[in-house]
């Protein structure tokens, strides 16, 4: 019979790597890439027992370029808010001077703190800071810190039960450190990584990892392992192939079977070949049951104690658990040693996890709770961290007692301090389990709605829906309210509730308006700027009244956050009824002034000054904004919310005239959200892609995106549905049908009248109906509509929105007054950031030029927008402004031709440039706030147009163009 022998040897400690050749030059190989000043990710998975972590350990030992930072995951620990994390870095914190920490952690690394040490004195954070977002930066600062004193070497052992938080970290890093010298190895069970995580999936994916499967040995490995034990005895051949058959070569099974076979008089030859039994999983376990079966009460019970709590626990811990004194527990382990299950090293644990396999696989599901649950209790009593009693109430089933709740609750609160809001979900889902009156419970749900809101917004619909019912304190009422309009603006489905929460809202609001105090007065504005919201998302679902807005204007300041959502919410309802720029401006200034991050209880405060910021045509500023709130979120889990931003962040781009971007970002905040969820603005991003293929001339694929939405039978009219109508119009005219896209901008109409939207900057069907009215012969009804727009821009003075009315008006009126009107477009549209515009108005006045017989001024207006046209990637307009260009007998130069650094678009030009200077795909994403698929597309552009092979060749080619560019004027016959 096969068993663990009680050598030092036969725990594992001193037997020889053998057979490893091609691991060893494979993760050498890796680590030369790394050492080269490259990240990269390796992983070594194979059966348990096959040898993955000697063998990583191994190879670390003889690499000492390298410094090491190890972490060894366990089942108990996956609900851990950054417990892998932890075991990385604090010894390292810990073993370093106290001048070299405060210099590891200075500046953004400082926030490693709450991650590591739960008793260390933070700064604290502002209140609507993202703890999780922070907590990433600074490890990311950690690391990058540490990577430039030496390569570093992050190894994590059985990473299929690594912690979520720690987990996507890992993803986080991996996926932003291409320029440090770190190398990210792990070990995983073959038969046990949670393929359908899809952080673990994403950090291991061919495309970021190196994958080396650690197979059994051969029969030559078998061999070597038999020279080690017997010596100079030279062992027969088929004695080795006989090992190897009865074991598969695996080395754990070799090893126990090899050092049974010596103890029991075997020899290395042919003759004793008939001796070896057959080695499996289930022989060790039944050798291992053997031996505890044989053991004493106080030995059994000792196992049991360290299957449950874990390695390397205090004996005093143990000795609560098994119920007897310090003394009983270490003689019970030095027999427990004698048996070969604890290691020879004096350490409290198992010499390999098949020992606490075997121990846990002895005890029937009511031991295994029952187990659990007495381990949560002594841990509890003896002071242990509260994440680690809650992962044995987790895995013990219903544990009742007063002081269960309290446990979770504060595991949540620090899972949640970490930034680890699926961790403190799983706890607080546990909390709910426990004897609970309604208030109680209605706390808990609320924590948990708003744990959940961070990643899971039907979740914390379900839970905050709950809490509402239950709740009776009206602040708490408000936060409800607050986390449950959010995780709606960002649900799934349909959010056919908004009716109802405008219901609880109004109550709310309308109770507290009368009464002075300060705090019921930020009540009621918070509650106002809910409303707000709500009559903007889903006009249909509110009461036609606007919300209450105390105060006037001037009565208000910018202190407090109500107060700011207040200013926010005025300045976009003096937007949309078309009220002076200026004014509006100084609104939403007011508002937005050093802006806090998000948070639920300033929404929807960040939502109005994006949309203002939009319409107002202040896109460098809506752009910071957009790249302060994506930098927050980072690495949070969010996808919905990050698809918004990044759908944002397209709608900013297609403003600009930069169309390949707005539909290569659009194409990514598809890529971002959930395979089987729905991006919360689906409509708004389909009719932002609508345009932009348009102005490809890719119609196809425009009215395939269109197909996918029905026009009538709207039960809900959103504000969504308007811009839809009016791309949707773009379409059809396009298609050759001007009559079918009057009849949807005239319903566009109805809706924005409805709606109160009167100003052109978020509406202007009416300029887009006069091209159709002009094909159609319609000439007056084509100028009263553009009449009527240019009267409600001159008095909005946004200049786009003027432009565009300006140049509208233009093309419906005839004589000198339409090309002063045109001639004033441009005027009025070349200082805004509105390129594409531009390029039209100059085009449209081009050939106003041209049939006036000014060929020379048409030819000037044509080349500056066929410039702008190809700069902008817009297809369709490049091609008409050339063909009036031949006609004004001119000739396209070498930008219109699609060479040179002329030819690149704006998106194209800004990655070639950062490329150029040196910048890394993945640093030029994260500058730009573009995902790496964008910064792919446009580098591939630009080496096309350059005629150049690579990024090599990129800085000599732009600058050589630019050169080129400078030194040539405009081309004319």
């Amino acid at each position: 019979m096969v068993t663990f022998g009680h050598s030092r040897d036969a725990c594992g400690d001193d037997w020889p790597l053998v057979g490893r050749e091609r691991e060893l030059a494979a993760l050498d190989a890796v680590a030369a890439e790394v050492l080269s000043g490259r990240s990269r990710v390796v992983q070594l998975e194979g059966a348990a027992g096959v040898g993955k972590s000697v063998l990583l350990s191994t190879w670390w030992e003889r690499n000492k370029q390298f410094r090491v930072l190890r972490a060894r995951c366990h089942p108990l620990e996956r609900e851990f808010a950054f417990g892998a994390v932890r075991q990385l870095f604090r010894p390292l914190l810990a073993a370093v001077s106290e001048t070299d920490r405060a210099r590891l952690l200075e500046g953004a690394a400082a926030a490693t703190l709450r991650a590591l040490d739960d008793a260390a004195a933070t700064e604290p954070l502002p209140e609507a800071a993202d703890v999780t977002a922070s907590t990433l930066r600074g490890l990311d600062a950690l690391v990058s810190r540490l990577s430039r004193r030496q390569p570093l070497l992050l190894a994590v052992d059985a990473l299929q039960w690594i912690d979520q938080p720690s987990l996507r970290w890992l993803v986080h890093f991996a996926g932003r450190a291409d320029s440090h010298p770190v190398l990210i190895a792990v070990t995983t069970r073959s038969a046990e990584v949670r393929r359908l995580d899809p952080l673990l999936a994403e950090l291991v994916r061919p495309a970021n990892c190196h994958t080396l499967v650690v197979e059994p040995l051969d029969i030559a490995g078998v061999g070597q392992l038999v020279r080690t034990l017997w010596g100079a005895e030279e062992p027969d051949d088929a004695f080795c192939a006989a090992a190897h058959a009865a074991t598969g070569g695996h080395p754990l099974f070799v090893r126990a079977l090899l050092h049974q076979a010596r103890r029991s008089g075997v020899r290395p030859t042919a003759p004793f070949q008939d001796r070896i039994p057959t080695v499996m999983l289930s022989t060790l376990a039944g050798e291992i049951s053997h031996r505890l079966c044989q053991a004493s009460g106080e030995v059994v019970e000792l196992a049991r104690a360290l299957a449950f709590l874990g390695d390397r626990k205090p004996p005093e811990l143990l000795a609560a658990y098994c119920g007897t004194g310090r003394a009983v527990v270490l003689s019970a382990a030095q027999d427990l040693r004698s048996l070969g299950l604890l290691r020879a090293d004096g350490d409290l644990r198992f010499t390999h996890l098949v020992v606490r396999d075997t121990v846990l696989g002895m005890l029937s599901p009511e031991e295994l709770g029952a187990g659990h649950a007495r381990a949560a209790q002594v841990s509890c009593l003896s002071g242990r961290p509260d994440e680690e009693v809650a992962a044995h109430l987790l895995a013990a089933g219903p544990v009742h007692g007063s002081w269960v709740l309290p446990v979770l609750r504060r595991a949540a609160g620090q899972a949640l301090h970490r930034g680890a809001p699926e961790t403190a979900v799983t706890y607080l889902r546990s909390a709910l389990h426990q004897p609970l009156d309604d208030a109680e419970r209605a706390r808990v749900l609320l924590e948990l709605g708003t744990a959940a809101s961070h990643y899971d917004a039907a979740l914390a619909i379900s839970c905050v829906t709950g809490a509402l019912e239950e709740l009776t304190d009206e602040t708490a009422r408000s936060d409800a309210l607050g986390v449950l309009a959010y995780s709606l603006l960002l649900s799934r489905g349909s959010r056919t509730d908004l009716s109802n929460v405008d219901r609880k809202i109004a109550v709310l609001c309308d109770r507290r308006t009368a009464d002075s105090g300060a705090a019921d007065r930020e009540l009621a504005l918070r509650m106002g700027a809910l409303r707000a919201w709500m009559e903007f998302e889903r006009p249909s679902a509110t009461s036609p009244a606007p919300a209450p807005s105390p105060g006037t204007d001037d009565d208000l300041a910018d202190r407090t956050a109500g107060e700011r959502q207040l200013l926010a919410i005025r300045a976009f309802r003096a937007l949309r009824a078309g009220l002076p720029a200026p004014y509006i401006a100084g609104l939403i200034e007011r508002a937005s002034v050093n802006l806090p991050a998000f948070s639920h209880d300033l929404f929807p405060l960040h939502y109005f000054v994006a949309q203002t910021l939009l319409y107002l045509d202040e896109l460098d500023t809506a752009d910071q904004l957009n790249r302060h709130l994506t930098r927050e979120i980072s690495g949070r889990g969010m996808e919905l919310l990050v698809s918004s931003l990044m759908l944002y962040q397209a709608g900013l781009a297609l403003r600009r005239g930069h169309i390949t971007e707005a539909l290569t970002t659009a194409q990514g905040a598809v890529d971002q959200a959930s395979s089987t969820g729905r991006l919360p603005y689906a409509l708004t991003l389909d009719t932002l892609r609508i345009d932009a293929l348009l102005a490809q001339g890719r119609t196809e694929a425009a009215d395939r995106i269109a197909g996918t939405h029905a026009v009538a039978g709207q039960a809900e009219v959103a504000w969504e549905r308007p811009r839809f109508l009016m791309s949707l119009a773009a379409l059809r005219i396009a298609q050759g049908n001007p009559r079918a896209g009057l009849s949807l901008l005239r319903e566009c109409g109805h809706h924005c009248e409805a709606a109160g939207t009167i100003s052109p900057a978020m509406a202007p069907w009416r300029s887009r109906s006069v091209a159709a009215h002009l094909a159609l012969g319609d000439t007056a009804s084509a100028r009263t509509l553009a009449e009527q727009e240019l009267d409600l821009a001159r008095r909005c003075r946004i200049p786009r929105t003027l432009g565009v009315a300006l140049r509208a008006t233009g093309l419906a009126t005839s004589g000198p007054r339409g090309l002063d009107l045109l001639a004033e477009a441009v005027d009025v549209l070349g200082p805004t950031p509105a390129r594409l515009e531009l390029a039209r108005a100059l085009h449209d006045f081009g050939t106003a030029l041209l049939h006036r017989d000014d060929k020379r001024g048409a030819r000037s207006a044509l080349h500056r927008g066929l410039d702008l046209a190809v700069g902008c990637g817009a297809t369709v307009l490049t091609a008409r402004l050339q063909e009036r260009l031949h006609l004004a007998g001119g000739r396209a130069g070498r930008a219109a031709g699609g060479a040179g650094a002329g030819a690149l678009t704006a998106g194209e030009e800004r990655v070639g440039t950062l490329a150029a200077q040196g910048y890394s795909n993945k640093q030029i994403a994260e500058l730009l706030v573009v995902s790496l698929r964008t910064v792919e597309t446009h580098l591939t552009g630009a080496y096309r147009k350059l005629g150049i092979a690579g990024r090599p060749h990129l800085a000599a080619a732009m600058a050589a163009a630019d050169r080129s560019r400078r030194g040539s004027g405009t081309a004319d016959s």
